[in-house]
């Protein structure tokens, strides 16, 4: 996807928002039309378009037009497994500082949302090193990224089909993001891989799978300012007659587990050497 406020590509994804807030996806392509009960519009009359362009299909109807933001496209793509929601990637990236120029590890890629995520926040200058174990979910997850970067994959992705708990290839890592059922079993990896101070973050979906993953931590020895969240979306109504709460709201989706890596613990000193 493309940053600032240049005209829409052929291969990138459009997004036109009728005027009661329904949303489409469009792969632009050349020659091909947007057909809809409302009538057609060629994507030949919206490549070139700026964004927030207003629409006119042959019916007369109006649609207004946008580039997915990550949130409205990973939700929509094609994804055979669970995924990171919008709601839970913006919690980690605020709490980790996961910006541009991070270097961050993640397993596993699943469909392909945290991955996407990801890239968009460390930009050129950093670089995304992706585990997934299941040669299926890969060639998906490949297939949705290169959809959200007009057609290709970032060059500072590295999608790896193989076992994290295996082994990190790298060092000086600023976080690493696990999206796995049993996160413990990955933890002597991460601690091999995270720079000092570097974030280690799991998502799990249950509370015994919480606790374990933060009772391997803490037994670990290297982690200090362990922390676990769950966060709840609620929208709100506003009109001029009423404010109130919207009546769906996106609810549990998972836990998430936020450590630091730290030095090991000091050796305890005996009572003979304490009193020299």
């Amino acid at each position: 996807m493309s940053a600032g406020p240049s005209p829409l590509r052929e291969g990138e994804i459009a997004m036109l928002i009728d005027n009661k807030s329904r949303r489409y996806h469009l792969f632009l392509k050349a020659g091909r039309q947007f057909h809809t009960h409302q009538g057609i519009i060629p994507h030949g009359s919206i490549i070139g378009r700026e964004e927030g362009s207003r629409l006119v299909s042959a019916e007369g109807a109006e649609f207004m037009l946008l580039r997915p933001a990550t949130a409205d496209f990973v939700v929509r793509m094609k994804r055979p497994t669970n995924i990171l929601y919008p709601k839970d990637l913006g919690i980690i990236t605020a709490l980790t500082g996961i910006g541009a120029g991070s270097t961050v590890v993640e397993a596993g890629t699943g469909s392909g949302s945290g991955t996407i995520a990801l890239l968009r926040a460390v930009g050129e200058k950093g670089r995304v090193l992706s585990y997934e174990i299941r040669e299926e979910f890969v060639a998906n997850a490949l297939s949705n990224i290169r959809a959200m970067f007009a057609g290709e994959l970032p060059a500072w992705l590295t999608l790896v089909n193989a076992n994290i708990c295996d082994g990190i290839d790298g060092s000086g890592v600023d976080a690493c993001l696990l999206d796995l059922p049993e996160p413990w079993r990955a933890v002597e990896a991460a601690v091999a891989a995270l720079r000092p101070g570097g974030f280690f973050v799991s998502y799990i979906p249950t509370t015994i799978q919480l606790q374990q993953s933060v009772m391997a931590l803490e037994a670990s020895g290297r982690f200090t300012a362990i922390s676990s969240v769950e966060v709840m979306l609620r929208g709100w109504d506003v009109s001029e007659r009423s404010v109130r709460p919207s009546h769906r709201m996106v609810g549990h989706t998972g836990f998430i587990t936020f450590a630091r890596l730290c030095e090991p613990p000091l050796p305890v000193r005996s009572a003979e050497s304490r009193k020299g």
